[in-house]
């Protein structure tokens, strides 16, 4: 079998010192496979750049070891780096410079620059390279930093929020490359709250929840859930009380006349709960990525209200 290009065994991080450190990543283990496109899910504040930095040895872990291509990170960090290309969420660079300039400066440290791959990658991700640095909008620094990322064709792409900022038919080209990518034999670690993207590309999935990992599955198990996503439009003002008695109705929202849940097995008992009630119009929907995503967070309403740490999440996920 050959070895993980990824790997981590039980990775911890805690961030402040004092009586209350705040516990970014807790016992994190996984692994990806080369050739693979492995999609590194939570919302903000999960740890998904904390994980990224102790991959790339820019912080130490607490506790725990993490590999690239079978080495320490902390021990190989320069040898790693060379095979590596890394897009971080916040790319700092010289404002002074031209973008051009700063391509050809890592083409040098890199040991040669293939001027035709690249210009290819300024051509399909509409890049201009004749601007300095502080012209630039925040989504046209996001397209340089992909370039930097993937102009050395590298065995391992570590993405942090790749798209963030990109307009839609640039993103489209993204997830070409990505593909691409795999194509080749490149791995591809990607980090994201965009599950649009990840649902498109990615082979497996790690779902990470306030620093600990919930669950990693092949996106396409993951999509194969046992409930469908049911909508209701009654007549009168819907209420929890409708649905209380049903263990198979989860995840329940009521907005007004409207009840949204999730509902495992049969629609009889469902039905034989509403018997009585005036249905207006249904519903009924396979899960998406993204409630799938939100059941691992908790999703339980209370007095018919979506909690707001829920709305902020839809809102991450959606955005």
């Amino acid at each position: 079998m050959n070895e993980p290009v990824l790997q981590t065994e039980a990775l911890s991080k805690h961030y402040g010192g004092g009586k209350k450190p705040v516990l970014a990543l807790d016992q994190l283990s996984l692994t990806a496979d080369r050739g693979e496109i492995f999609g590194f899910l939570g919302p903000n504040g999960a740890g998904k750049t904390t994980t990224i930095k102790l991959l790339l040895d820019l912080i130490r872990p607490d506790s725990g070891h993490a590999r690239l291509f079978g080495l320490d990170v902390n021990q190989h960090s320069v040898e790693i780096r060379r095979r590596v290309g890394y897009l971080p969420g916040e790319l700092a660079l010289w404002n002074g410079q031209t973008a051009a300039h700063v391509i050809a400066y890592f083409g040098k440290l890199r040991g040669g620059l293939d001027a035709r791959f690249v210009g290819e990658l300024q051509q399909r991700l509409e890049f201009d390279p004749g601007k300095k640095i502080r012209e630039y909008s925040s989504g046209n620094k996001r397209k340089l930093g992909l370039i930097l990322a993937l102009m050395h064709k590298p065995e391992l792409l570590i993405l942090d929020e790749p798209t963030s900022g990109l307009d839609p038919l640039v993103q489209q080209t993204f997830l070409q490359l990505m593909r691409e990518a795999r194509a080749a034999g490149q791995t591809v670690f990607l980090s994201s709250h965009m599950l649009s993207e990840v649902q498109a590309i990615c082979d497996r999935v790690g779902i990470l929840r306030a620093g600990k990992l919930e669950e990693v599955k092949r996106v396409s198990d993951l999509m194969n859930q046992d409930y469908r996503v049911v909508t209701l439009r009654l007549r009168e003002p819907a209420s929890n009380g409708l649905f209380s008695s049903l263990p198979s109705v989860t995840g329940l929202e009521v907005n007004g006349h409207q009840a949204t849940f999730r509902l495992q097995g049969d629609f009889n008992p469902l039905l034989d709960a509403l018997r009585g009630v005036y249905i207006e119009d249904i519903g009924v929907a396979e899960p998406s990525l993204e409630d799938i995503f939100l059941t691992y967070y908790g999703d339980h309403p209370t007095n018919g209200v979506v909690p707001t740490a829920q709305k902020q999440l839809r809102q991450e996920v959606a955005s």
